[in-house]
């Protein structure tokens, strides 16, 4: 009996030294190094354009809670200095941990970026209890699995794996996603007749007619709307590229060359939907076509559509906010029209969240990345910026949206197509193109302006 309790007394003795140590903290000081490392204060620098900090100061500060050692430094720039500041920033080794590039970048910055790791290591600061005595925060390092590329391609519209993903290796994700609209003015609509929207571009056609108004046989007065033209269509090459997948084109090859102007074969017969697309595109500005309301004596149209000459403008979610802010126009936002029989098809335009390679933070640049991309932190950004989103669950959830909701609605059939690594060259091709077309009277003529559209299309993707 006495030998038990001699036993039970030193087990019992055992229990308060440890008890002892951790109520005094000593506990505390057995904290690895590698703990301390995990938990130590860090800053991450972000650059994007477009959004002021406002627009992630809720979002920064519930990760903050989670990451009291990290700061997010975020900077906004003018969208015409950005990618200088940029590539001059990290040929110096002082760029950003993570910044936003254009989905039509991505290959040509991703030698320069670091892809989404297979899983994250990073350290928390969490609270614990020991026998119910004392609580105390202690450091824990976990290590989560990111994303898989199932789940990217099940969380995201399509166009976003397809552009982000290159050798089975995430890039970037999007914060939102852009798709191209059908602004129309509403009085011009009405004083037409016009009741119901086109949905597809027959009727759109026949719409124009209605809407365009001329002072002479060949000066516009009011346009129905604002195409045909390579310079002063805002967003042009979107615009013709659409109209062209729309139509069964091919825009490039597997290798990323392009095939916009290539002939398929249909029902048995060889046809060339590129430039039966473009034919149609040009339509609007040939003053002996029935369809006529553009040219290119006229001004921007995204400022014709400003000043209420304009029944329809395409473009973008990110004009909304100059359109009201500059206009009394009454207007409302619809969906691309389609080819009536097709496949339902529409135009992507977004950026990518990306980090740097040369970011000394790489896992907690990532962790930020997801973090941001979780369904109730994003819809925190899309409020505040009210953008259309990217993420295919979050898509009811702006249906109801007057200024979201042709938007969102397409993003499920909305793709880009790959143009080399200068952007700025492709489009300016396919503007080049679409002004000599107007000029041009027999075949011989209209193969030459496919032919060197395709060339110096070519060009921008031998440059890499």
């Amino acid at each position: 009996m006495n030998k038990i309790n001699k036993t039970s007394l030193k087990v019992l003795n055992l229990f308060l030294v440890v008890v002892f140590l951790v109520v005094s903290g000593f506990g505390c000081s057995l904290q690895s190094a590698q703990q301390t490392a995990a938990i130590a204060p860090i800053t991450l620098t972000y650059w994007r354009v477009w959004d002021d900090q406002d627009a992630f100061d809720q979002v920064i500060r519930d990760y903050q809670l989670i990451h009291p050692n990290v700061t997010i430094n975020y900077r906004k720039f003018r969208y015409e200095e950005f990618e200088a500041e940029l590539l001059n920033a990290l040929a110096e080794d002082r760029g950003p941990d993570i910044f936003s590039i254009p989905e039509a970048l991505l290959k040509k910055y991703q030698s320069k970026l670091t892809p989404m790791p297979a899983q994250l290591k990073l350290g928390y600061i969490v609270e614990k209890s020991y026998f119910g005595i004392k609580k105390e925060q202690v450091v824990e390092i976990r290590t989560d699995k990111t994303p898989t590329l199932r789940e990217i391609k099940d969380q995201y519209a399509d166009t976003v794996y397809a552009d982000a993903v290159i050798d089975n290796q995430v890039y970037g994700l999007p914060l939102s996603l852009d798709t191209l609209v059908m602004y129309y003015n509403k009085d011009i609509l009405n004083q037409a007749g016009i009741a119901q929207l086109p949905i597809d571009w027959k009727t759109f056609q026949e719409d124009v007619v209605k809407m365009t108004k001329f002072e002479t046989q060949n000066v516009i007065l009011q346009s129905g709307t604002a195409l045909g033209t390579g310079y002063n269509v805002e967003r042009m090459f979107d615009i013709l590229s659409v109209l062209m997948m729309q139509n069964g084109a091919i825009m490039a090859n597997a290798q990323g060359y392009p095939t916009f102007f290539s002939n398929i074969k249909v029902g048995g017969q060889t046809i060339n939907p590129g430039l039966t697309a473009l034919q149609f595109y040009a339509d609007f500005a040939l003053p002996l076509k029935q369809v006529y309301s553009w040219n290119n004596t006229m001004d921007n149209s995204l400022s014709a559509f400003m000043a209420g000459k304009v029944g329809f403008f395409f473009g973008y979610n990110y004009h909304l906010a100059q359109i009201r802010s500059q206009s009394r126009v009454n207007f409302g936002i619809a969906p691309l029209p389609q080819i009536a029989g097709n496949p339902v098809k529409n135009y992507a335009n977004y950026w990518l969240e990306v980090v740097s390679k040369k970011s000394k933070y790489q896992n907690e640049a990532w962790d930020f990345i997801l973090f941001a991309n979780k369904p109730a932190e994003v819809k925190k950004y899309l409020a505040e910026t009210n953008r259309p989103t990217a993420q295919k669950a979050l898509i009811a959830s702006q249906q109801d949206s007057e200024d979201l909701h042709a938007s969102v609605g397409q993003i499920l059939t909305a793709a880009t197509w790959y143009r080399g690594q200068d952007v700025n060259a492709a489009e300016l091709a396919f503007k080049e193109m679409a002004e000599r077309f107007l000029l041009v009277t027999i075949n011989s003529e209209i193969s030459n302006v496919m032919s060197v559209a395709t060339q110096k299309v070519t060009q921008t993707i031998n440059a890499q």
